[in-house]
């Protein structure tokens, strides 16, 4: 019997095409798992830096700031994850030690700046 070309011969997924889409998930998880590192250390390091945060208005907006990007990288990982079919968000809020404050902006729109400047 004779398969036609555009039918895979299995349905497990082994073709070229699905072996490339499998690395491209991969390499975005591991894209977006770097940056959410980033995102956190960076809110880390302001902390560490500036234990006093909050008492200044530039201060909390800069800290406002970091928290509100390590939200978006978080959701971006988590979507991603999602997609590579692992959906257990609890093991990325423990093994990544994400602040319950940036876990409550994943997945928030972003807070509009006023146009100022």
């Amino acid at each position: 019997m004779i398969q036609s070309p555009h039918r895979r011969p299995d349905r497990l997924g082994s073709g070229p095409l699905d072996y490339e889409i499998a690395q491209e998930k991969a390499a975005a998880l591991g894209r977006l798992g770097r940056g959410l590192e980033q995102a956190l250390a960076a809110l880390a390091s302001f902390d560490a830096d500036h234990p006093e945060a909050l008492r200044s208005e530039e201060r909390r907006i800069a800290r406002a700031a970091l928290v509100e990007h390590a939200g978006h990288a978080l959701w971006l990982f988590l979507v991603q994850r999602d997609a590579c079919g692992l959906r257990d968000a609890r093991a990325v809020m423990r093994d990544y030690r994400v602040p319950s404050e940036v876990h409550a902006r994943a997945g928030a729109f972003p807070t509009r700046r006023s146009a100022r400047g």
